[in-house]
């Protein structure tokens, strides 16, 4: 009868340990030669920040394909509203011969979960447009 219980725990726990992208907005324009502010919730250790463009080809799940890479290093989030978890905001570039069209934003994240801890990777997405 526990079981279900520890189970039900353990998957609100790992869920409560993911991160979300905050900026850009999902469909949001992109220029090359441009930056922009990618913001990455939650709080951990290290993240990867990757650009696969999709304008001639199917976009891939990050843990296949990161494309290129545009950010890899430690991720301090912290507090700044009370209304929204800790985040890090990074600038990053676009490319400029980075081609247009419909492009995936791919975040990897790792962290280290539980008393154990044990290592924890996640891979997300965000759809924007590279105008």
């Amino acid at each position: 009868m526990k079981a279900p219980y520890f189970l039900t725990f353990l998957a609100a726990t790992v869920s409560a340990q993911s991160v979300a992208i905050g900026l850009p907005s999902a469909g949001e324009s992109l220029t090359p030669g441009g930056s922009t502010v990618v913001q990455i919730q939650r709080p951990e250790m290290a993240v990867a920040i990757g650009l696969s463009s999709c304008a001639d080809s199917k976009c891939y799940h990050p843990a296949d394909v990161m494309g290129t890479i545009l950010y890899n290093g430690p991720f301090k989030p912290e507090f700044h509203e009370s209304t929204q978890p800790p985040y890090q905001n990074f600038t990053v570039s676009i490319p400029e011969a980075f081609a247009k069209g419909e492009a995936q934003l791919n975040v990897a994240h790792v962290s280290l979960v539980g008393a154990g801890p044990f290592p924890y990777l996640e891979t997300l997405n965000q759809t924007v447009l590279i105008a």
